[in-house]
């Protein structure tokens, strides 16, 4: 095994020893046994004393009412089937999301939802335990959330908030804010091996030495691919986590996790479909194969909370993060440079990520009406160092830009909640979100780069009513407004362009279960956003595309005919343009999915599912076309019992059944090959989905 890994097995080992550390240092004293008193009518001085445990009290919880009926919860076991080992697998339940790799490996995917093609997070805010993941003026593109260090197996569930109606989510979160909630123990220990085609493997552990009062959980996973490509990705990748929870006393709760990532790979990225049509190359071929990066990330966050009295509750939420990226990229191939070509890195270095939110809850009657009020204040630091070059086999040609970004962000909050008739629930609330960007210029050689300082700050306000239910149904009415923030350098290069580009949307819905054993919801929304205007990071230039605009309907149904049986369907159109009439290039118009899972009481689950994508257009001008796809998956899993509390699950997962031709990520813009017009093609520029794929594996539950 080389060095390197042995390095990092040896540092996620080392983190796991201290977390078992900690837990050991947190274990209470069992508590003495208390005394049954006598029955009544008995003689209390002879009776015999029986010894009774005294019992932790179980609380049960349950979901808090839906205020919009496109809010989804995602229940671990409804991605438990589904293929291992991708976290971005999971947002493929959730009606109209939309997500592709359009290089392979630990990049970053691209994430399209509700007419946006949110890039690598622009316009979909993701957070772990309320923690953002979206990194601000990031060296690849504005919000890039790489979701790769994340085990799926350690996810309880996940929340999703489509719209910008959510007071407690800012920067990002305009066509949805995404929270992965984390378990805080597992109920057995898991050891897991899993492979499948192209030397894909995968090795999982999870273990909680702690799940009474203090509750622990440990995981290691350890995964590895050359994927279908003629140049193998030599995809590697280990994660660590490990989680504490526990009272500090009777009214106060804490919770603390880290996490470590380390990643490399090789990839192919896009490439021209004239090239393939041409028989130039195969369509897992690649006209630059020195694509790819190396990546690692460390998280650590804590939570507190505090009850006070009966009726407040104090929290506190505390992050740090440390990342560093180096990622390399070829998308014109040999338009700018004939003789080297095209290739860029781009190195986000030694970013430093700091944050606190912290709020405080009061719930009280007024005028006979229960009222929650909550105050809340956020604040954020990112402190990265953003390098762009010019290199040629991952080989430096020329630095074009290297600047170090000091960005800072804090946000008061204050949220309503109140239920004045039994028929009527209303969540309102408003958040003010301020901003200090400060970009210094380290290339003394190149004064025309970004520097400088501004301050910008955006007002939001948010409303949810909830009427019903009436026959098992409730309507639902949503506005509010939102904003994503702009790279740093774009602000300071001009401070007249928005810094925070701020949406206003409305949404309209209804969810109902008047039909025994079937949920349906339908919703029907608009967005309006200010400004698409983003930093382009792929060559350091701005991409000012005015105001836009987004319509559409979702419809979803989810049947449960017999308690082992589910079918769950859902579809989407959507509308986006800009004002002046252009398409938003590659916005989603039509998206489905179709899933039947059975889990027989016997111990077998399966699951059949369908995704669907459909054309799109690829230009603003709706010359060009997107092609979309069909898709179809199965996933089984069998539990046999081995003997006392062990079991060993055999499970299958198989994607891309039909084994059809398709085409993952796509774009529409000018490259050059080598003997072509200087001023380059324009050209379809795709990175191929995987054929059919076989992956399974043995796990050990005791």
């Amino acid at each position: 095994m080389p060095a390197h890994w042995l390095l990092h097995q040896h540092a996620i080992i080392a983190l796991a020893f201290l977390g078992s550390a900690a837990v050991a240092d947190a274990q209470e004293t069992p508590r003495p046994l208390e005394m049954q008193p006598p029955s009544a009518g008995s003689d209390a001085s002879s009776a015999p004393s029986v010894p009774l445990a005294v019992l932790e009290p179980v609380v049960v919880s349950a979901p808090p009412a839906a205020a919009s009926s496109s809010e989804q919860l995602i229940p671990g076991r409804d991605f438990e089937l589904r293929p291992q080992g991708r976290p971005a697998d999971i947002l493929r339940l959730v009606p109209g999301f939309v997500v592709s790799q359009h290089q392979g490996g630990g990049k970053a995917a691209q994430y399209f939802l509700r007419g946006f093609d949110a890039d690598h997070g622009t316009d979909v805010g993701f957070f772990l335990d309320n923690m953002p993941i979206n990194f601000r003026s990031h060296a690849h593109g504005q919000g890039y959330t790489d979701l790769h260090f994340m085990i799926p197996e350690t996810l309880k569930q996940v929340d999703v908030f489509k719209g910008p109606y959510w007071v407690e989510y800012g920067d990002f979160s305009t066509a949805a804010a995404i929270n992965f909630v984390t378990r805080d123990f597992v109920p057995e220990e898991v050891v897991e091996a899993a492979g499948g085609n192209w030397g894909t493997q995968r090795y999982l552990t999870l273990f909680s030495p702690a799940r009474d009062q203090v509750k622990t959980l440990f995981a290691v996973e350890i995964y590895k691919t050359n994927g279908p490509f003629d140049r193998p990705q030599d995809y590697q990748r280990i994660n660590g986590f490990a989680k504490v929870s526990g009272p500090l006393s009777e009214n106060v709760d804490a919770s603390i996790w880290a996490s470590y990532l380390w990643s490399t790979w090789w990839a192919s990225g896009q490439i021209p479909e004239r090239a393939v049509r041409d028989k130039l190359i195969d369509r897992f071929g690649a006209i630059d194969n020195s694509e790819g990066g190396r990546t690692q990330r460390f998280n650590l966050n804590g939570d507190l909370r505090w009850r006070v009295t009966d009726n407040d509750t104090a929290r506190v939420r505390a992050y740090a993060q440390y990342y560093q990226l180096d990622l390399y990229s070829n998308f014109t191939f040999f338009l700018n440079d004939p003789v080297n070509g095209d290739q860029i890195g781009q190195f986000d270095r030694n970013r430093k990520v700091a944050g606190m939110n912290a709020e405080y809850e009061h719930r009280d009657t007024v005028f006979g009406i229960p009222l929650t009020t909550t105050a809340g204040f956020q604040f954020r630091l990112d402190r990265p160092n953003v390098l762009l070059t010019h290199t040629v086999d991952r080989n430096l040609l020329q630095t074009t830009q290297d600047v170090s970004i000091f960005e800072s962000s804090y946000a008061p909050f204050l949220k309503f909640e109140a239920q004045p008739f039994p028929w009527l629930r209303i969540l309102t609330g408003a958040r003010g979100d301020f901003f200090y960007f400060n970009v210094h210029n380290n290339l003394v050689e190149a004064p025309d780069q970004p520097q400088g300082a501004a301050r910008k700050s955006l007002p939001s306000a948010k409303a949810n009513l909830a009427f019903g239910p009436w026959a098992q149904t409730e309507f639902f009415a949503n506005i509010g407004t939102g904003y994503h923030s702009n790279d740093a350098r774009a602000v300071v290069i001009d401070p007249n362009l928005p810094a925070l580009a701020q949406a206003t949307a409305w949404e309209f819905g209804v969810k109902s279960r008047i039909v025994p054993k079937v949920e349906l919801t339908f919703t029907y929304w608009w967005l309006n956003l200010t400004s698409e205007l983003v930093f382009n990071g792929d060559d350091g230039t701005l991409e000012p595309s005015g105001a836009s605009r987004r319509q559409g309907f979702e419809f979803g149904i989810q049947v449960r005919p017999f308690a082992w049986l589910t079918y769950t369907g859902n579809v989407t159109q959507t509308t986006a343009e800009f004002f002046n009439g252009n398409a938003v290039p590659l916005a989603p118009r039509v998206t489905a999915f179709s899933d039947l899972t059975a889990r027989f009481p016997w111990g077998l689950s399966a699951s059949v599912s369908m995704r669907y994508l459909g054309n799109r257009w690829a230009d603003p001008d709706r010359f060009q076309t997107a092609r979309g796809y069909t898709l179809y998956e199965a996933g089984a899993r069998y539990r046999y019992k081995l003997g006392g509390n062990t079991f060993i699950d055999a499970f299958l997962n198989i994607e891309n059944l039909l084994n059809i031709d398709w085409r993952e990520a796509q774009f529409y813009n000018t490259s050059r090959l080598r003997g072509e017009p200087a001023q380059g093609v324009n050209d379809i520029n795709y990175t191929p989905g995987n054929p059919r794929t076989v992956m399974g594996g043995l796990a050990i539950r005791f």
